[in-house]
């Protein structure tokens, strides 16, 4: 099944470091032209400028690479449909984390909102070290918690994709078919005279069933009980099923 996606459509894939962001938005970007849908990549600019650089950035640079990356995301989409590999959202989470500045992530959630898909890559695949890219596996989970928690409380929607290889491809194939035909559902419900709240929908909110539990309304419930508990001794063990 190919989706319906319309010019201005940004796929965001989002991630800790050695989760497959590349891997993944490279493939989605191939399968899309492949379907007759023109498509561009634009990838993490972050990486360009520490290959340029030869070092990781100051604090002080890092808006200067989120509005880089926005910027790239927003002009690719005035022509056709944009796999991002990565958003403004990561240099936010990574310069809160490292330096104690959260001043990045009013303008990368406002630039986040106007993704229509956001892809989270879960963190199953095992570590590979990524040059000079933010390094060792322990970052990668509070990482990954910290885009959760960014997008969880700014209300905006995404899907957890789980798997290896062609799996993964397929699972974040099978989310934005789904994303996309209910969009394309609740458009033409509210051209007919209907609204999204009357198909009992809530407005811009997407979900898709998958095996593997990447409903992002289960993943951020279950994370949201973990942050309330983050002050107390936990008496049970999670993990995702």
């Amino acid at each position: 099944m190919t989706p319906s996606l319309p010019i201005g459509c940004v796929i965001a894939v989002l991630g800790a470091e050695s989760t497959g962001k590349t891997e993944l938005a490279r493939a989605l970007a191939q399968r899309l032209n492949d379907r007759g849908i023109i498509t561009t990549l634009i990838g993490e600019y972050l990486r360009e400028w520490c290959n340029r650089e030869g070092r990781t950035p100051r604090p002080d640079e890092q808006a200067t690479i989120a509005d880089e990356q926005t910027r790239r995301i927003d002009n690719a989409a005035l022509h056709g449909v944009v796999v991002a590999d990565t958003t403004a959202l990561m240099t936010a989470v990574y310069s809160d984390m490292l330096f104690d500045d959260a001043a990045l992530f009013g303008s990368a959630l406002a630039a986040q909102r106007r993704c229509a898909i956001t892809l989270l890559t879960a963190l199953d695949l095992p570590w590979v070290a990524d040059g000079l890219q933010r390094d060792g596996p322990h970052v990668r989970e509070p990482v990954d918690a910290r885009v959760r928690t960014a997008l969880g409380g700014a209300n905006l929607p995404f899907t957890v994709v789980h798997g290896r290889g062609t799996e993964r491809l397929a699972n974040a194939w099978n989310a934005i078919n789904s994303i996309a035909e209910r969009a394309g559902g609740e458009d033409r419900n509210v051209r007919s005279g209907g609204s999204e709240a009357d198909a009992g929908l809530a407005p811009s909110t997407w979900t898709w069933p998958c095996d593997k539990c990447s409903d992002p309304a289960c993943e951020r419930r279950l994370f949201s009980d973990l942050l309330a508990q983050r002050s107390t001794p936990l008496t049970a063990s999670f993990s995702e099923s």
